[in-house]
């Protein structure tokens, strides 16, 4: 019902997904290009119009009272992005304590153009050895496209490279506000 219920929400605001998630039981999303504030509530509908649960990180100013509760309830995760250390191992530990766990991450780490990706997804799939799935965001064609998903095969310019195929071609809604697809650990 909550699918159904999801999907009409989409159809009415005129966006449209393509693709669907593939069946793991865990994975990391990497959801991209993340340019606008509306990023975050179309996540809460695309989330059930595909039927799953998904858990995301955020910063820990989000969470205080009297919204704490409201950002857990839809799968909030604090964190302190001043303190970077233990992000990683936290959520491995969530991966390994969990028979399921879908975790997205917008790489970008802010809604501001950036020169660099944060590699927090990256380290995360690959320490917990599960898949990366890919899900761009195109704000001028208003669709959530589905990747390929691939486990991390330690070569990051190779799997850059596929995240950049896929990725590249969405505008996200504030176009002016994409920055180049890379990591620093690419150098």
């Amino acid at each position: 019902m909550l699918r159904r219920i999801a999907r009409a929400v989409l159809r009415l605001i005129r966006w449209r997904l393509d693709g669907e998630l593939p069946p793991h039981p865990k994975m990391v999303i990497i959801a991209a290009p993340h340019t606008s504030n509306w990023d975050f509530p179309l996540a809460m509908v695309v989330a059930p119009a595909l039927g799953v649960r998904i858990r995301w990180l955020g910063k820990h100013t989000l969470f205080r009272k009297p919204y704490a509760w409201f950002f857990r309830m839809l799968g909030g995760i604090p964190v302190n992005r001043g303190k970077a250390a233990g992000i990683i191992g936290q959520s491995v530990a969530a991966f390994d304590a969990n028979d399921e766990l879908v975790l997205v991450i917008t790489p970008e780490g802010t809604r501001s153009k950036r020169e660099y990706w944060k590699s927090g997804f990256y380290r995360i799939a690959t320490a917990a050895e599960v898949p990366i799935v890919l899900v761009g965001v195109d704000g001028e064609q208003k669709t959530i496209r589905i990747g390929p998903d691939f486990l991390p095969s330690g070569d990051v310019k190779q799997d850059m490279d596929r995240v950049r195929a896929f990725i590249g071609g969405n505008q996200g809604i504030k176009p002016d506000r994409i920055g180049p697809i890379r990591l620093r650990d690419e150098k």
